[in-house]
């Protein structure tokens, strides 16, 4: 009996829900938490490594950022998930899956937070097309997570541009 509960792995299951292409935002869906998921490495990175007259403000809106964003993933794997599919559980799946760049340099305070202002925009247009593809096939729940999830990143946005205003 032991042998069987262990050997048991997540699968594709196929609840009726009323949604319709399940797979198909399951699948976007997974881009979604591959990007976040990538957004907040890249984000405590560089928590970890401002410098200059700007580190406070940017150390702690980055810990601010990718402690909501850590929160984010898990919400979005638990709705793929729910969706019926299985999680990407691999940091290879994730980075298959962003459209976020990893950043391997050491760069400038400023182009850090050109970077993030940069790949909060793609976040929020990558879940605008998934909310809009969900709201189209009945996926209301998928739809209204993601919308609460683009008002984080808009805000995101308009945060970090105003340390760049001079």
């Amino acid at each position: 009996m032991p042998s069987e509960v262990l050997n048991m792995r997540a699968d594709v299951e196929n609840p009726e829900t009323g949604i319709e292409s399940k797979k198909k935002i399951a699948t976007n869906m997974s881009g979604c938490l591959a990007d976040s998921y990538l957004l907040m490495v890249k984000t405590q990175g560089y928590h970890w490594n401002a410098v200059g007259p700007l580190f406070r403000s940017l150390h702690l809106l980055t810990e601010e950022h990718y402690q909501n964003l850590f929160q984010a993933i898990d919400e979005l794997a638990e709705r793929i998930r729910a969706l019926g599919y299985p999680a990407p559980g691999s940091i290879t799946e994730m980075i298959s899956r962003t459209e976020i760049e990893e950043d391997t340099e050491n760069p400038t305070t400023e182009k850090m937070i050109e970077n993030l202002i940069a790949d909060h925009e793609a976040v929020a247009r990558r879940f605008r097309n998934t909310a809009e593809m969900a709201d189209q096939n009945g996926d209301l729940v998928t739809a209204d997570m993601l919308t609460q999830r683009i008002a984080f990143h808009e805000k995101a946005i308009w945060m970090l541009s105003a340390l760049l205003t001079r």
